[in-house]
């Protein structure tokens, strides 16, 4: 596998980590609810409660604590919620397992896990079928119209502001050839220094081997729309800036304007970052 953090050399004092669905990008409710959960349903032969088990799939990967939840994690939870209320699915003791022990949630994990020699039947049967998904997930992220795939309104000059002030790293749970097909054809790939994905680690992780480039965690801020975002730049004792659902453009006018500011003149710790902290989860 290509280390994408050999090649990266800081440049700047300043490190500013970007998720992509969601965030910057305004993909994320049309990934899941065009891909993700119709090609779940379709994988299980689950047409005949199709309608609820979108719904709930919404539910948690789109407008609650969960939202942002890694692909197979979120698999995980609702194959077991059908397999409570709709029908047997077999393997998600073994799905639940990998899911949670597994130190990297991709497709090339699946495939080892898959052909492990300890695994029971059942269990190899499930993680096919979850690589199975999930390739069809991809397929059918290429196939939505690329006029469909925007970023948000204020992102390009949001990022130009930045990057004149601060490394640039897209740090992203979703597949890499998605996240740099949409960054690129709007020209968003220019303003960024590394892209970081779901083949790459943990966000957390990832966000961690940047900082060992010599970045001071005070000069260190993640972006983001989801409750994972906020984990990972806590768990490593950087900052948070939300980019708040259903509210994007105006985040991303405030980061501009105001949050880049702070975080360069070291004003951004304290009350402004509880101020963004409340209404982050005040939002969810």
């Amino acid at each position: 596998m290509e280390d994408n953090f050999i090649r990266f050399t800081k440049k700047k004092e300043y490190l500013i980590c970007i998720d992509s669905d969601g965030c910057a990008m305004d993909t994320m409710d049309l990934k899941h609810k065009k891909c993700f959960g119709p090609c779940m349903i379709k994988e299980w032969a689950l047409e005949s409660h199709a309608q609820e088990i979108q719904k709930s799939w919404n539910e948690v990967n789109l407008y609650t604590r969960t939202r942002g939840i890694n692909r197979f994690q979120g698999l995980a939870r609702a194959l077991r919620e059908t397999d409570s209320k709709y029908g047997e699915i077999p393997g998600i003791d073994e799905l639940e397992h990998w899911a949670e022990s597994t130190d990297e949630l991709s497709e090339r994990s699946l495939q080892r896990a898959a052909s492990d020699p300890g695994i029971t039947e059942e269990g190899r049967l499930i993680l096919n079928k979850v690589l199975s998904w999930s390739r069809a997930v991809n397929d059918a992220i290429d196939r939505i119209p690329d006029d469909e795939k925007k970023p948000f309104t204020g992102v390009r000059d949001a990022l130009e502001a930045a990057g004149r002030k601060a490394d640039i790293a897209i740090v992203s749970s979703a597949n890499r050839k998605a996240v740099e097909d949409e960054w690129s054809r709007y020209g968003l790939l220019t303003f960024t220094d590394i892209l970081l994905t779901q083949k790459d680690g943990s966000k957390a992780a990832c966000i961690g081997r940047l900082l060992e480039k010599g970045y001071d965690r005070s000069h260190a801020l993640m972006a983001g729309d989801a409750p994972g975002d906020a984990r990972a730049a806590g768990k490593n004792g950087i900052f948070f800036y939300p980019v708040l659902v259903g509210h994007e453009e105006e985040s991303w006018k405030e980061f501009k304007n105001e949050a880049l500011a702070k975080l360069t003149d070291e004003t951004y710790a304290g009350a402004y970052q509880k101020k963004k902290l409340d209404e982050f989860w005040s939002n969810l």
